[in-house]
């Protein structure tokens, strides 16, 4: 009972422990996309700006309104570029959830294997501790009596372990907001509203961003009032519409990646794996230490007296 209570206790930690990696990976995963959008848009819109909109300006040169006019656009391009740059919030920043991510899962493969390896060690342990006593084999039971006493330090120190990790991650748990925004901050040197913004994720912090996307929001249709006025037959008016459109398009997607939704859904993933299937696991790893310890002190109390009663 004991050794199931123990891959039941370790197969949850696991559990916990990749629940927390796919948060991660995910929440990397919607940060890089940002980076991806922004620099993306910010070059079409400064192509766009070197090189359609000169030309626009060229095709139209004998028209001075319509001239103004895609000046006019020029300028409210490059303030969408200049805009939109202050989005990429993650850009540059020394921690990366990838790299998390990647560090949980190696310690945890190593965990894993480690009680695996304990588990079918004591397993093997007990097994032949009772084929020696059914045999009535004394160099047997002596080999075991020998074992036993490695596998209860063993016990003893993988208690003592997931006693302190149970605890700590108990005293975490109970309040790791706090905790996770001072050391997020003190990693990655954002500001707090950020921060805040996406770890509360209420309606009692706003959103940083909504200013720069309001003003994003207003030049692009500044732009596309401009180009009303334009003459429909110049030829770059083509392409800078499509470069438009593939701006609006990466700006909607922008929008809907840099609301706390998302990164706030993946923190409380991380939180639920950590806080309830991985302690969950810890706290039945540490009663299938507490119960092998027990079992194997009273192996080693009794042992010794049953080779004593065999057969020379």
């Amino acid at each position: 009972a004991g050794i199931g209570i123990g891959f039941y206790g370790n197969s949850e930690t696991s559990d916990g422990v990749s629940q927390l990696s796919s948060a991660l990976l995910h929440a990397n995963h919607t940060l890089s996309a940002i980076d991806h959008l922004v620099l993306e848009t910010v070059e079409r819109l400064g192509e766009a700006v070197r090189t359609e909109l000169t030309s626009l300006e060229e095709v139209l040169a004998q028209r001075t309104e319509l001239v103004a006019a895609a000046r006019g656009a020029r300028r409210q391009a490059e303030a969408v570029a200049q805009q939109l740059q202050g989005l990429a919030f993650w850009r540059g920043v020394p921690l990366s959830p990838l790299q998390v991510a990647e560090d949980v899962s190696f310690v945890e493969e190593y965990r894993w294997l480690a009680y695996v390896l304990l588990l079918l060690l004591e397993l093997l342990v007990c097994l032949f501790t009772l084929l020696g006593l059914a045999k009535q084999s004394k160099w047997l039971v002596i080999v075991m009596t020998v074992m036993s006493l490695l596998v209860l330090v063993l016990s003893w120190g993988s208690m003592g372990l997931e006693a302190a990790t149970a605890v700590g991650l108990s005293d975490f748990c109970s309040s790791p907001d706090t905790y996770i925004l001072n050391l997020t901050q003190e990693e990655t040197g954002l500001d707090s509203d950020i921060l805040n913004y996406y770890f509360l994720c209420n309606q009692a912090v706003s959103n940083p961003f909504q200013q720069r996307l309001t003003l994003s929001q207003r030049a692009l249709a500044n732009i596309h009032s401009q180009l009303q006025g334009l003459e429909r037959e110049a030829e770059p008016l083509l392409s800078l519409e499509e470069t438009l459109n593939m701006t609006e398009g990466n700006f909607h997607q922008l929008v809907a990646l840099l609301h706390c939704r998302g990164l706030h859904k993946d923190y409380g993933a991380a939180l639920r794996g950590l806080c309830e299937d991985a302690l969950e696991g810890l706290l039945f790893l540490l009663l299938f230490s507490l119960l092998s310890a027990g079992a194997l002190a009273t192996a080693l109390c009794s042992l010794p007296r049953a080779w004593a009663l065999f057969p020379p």
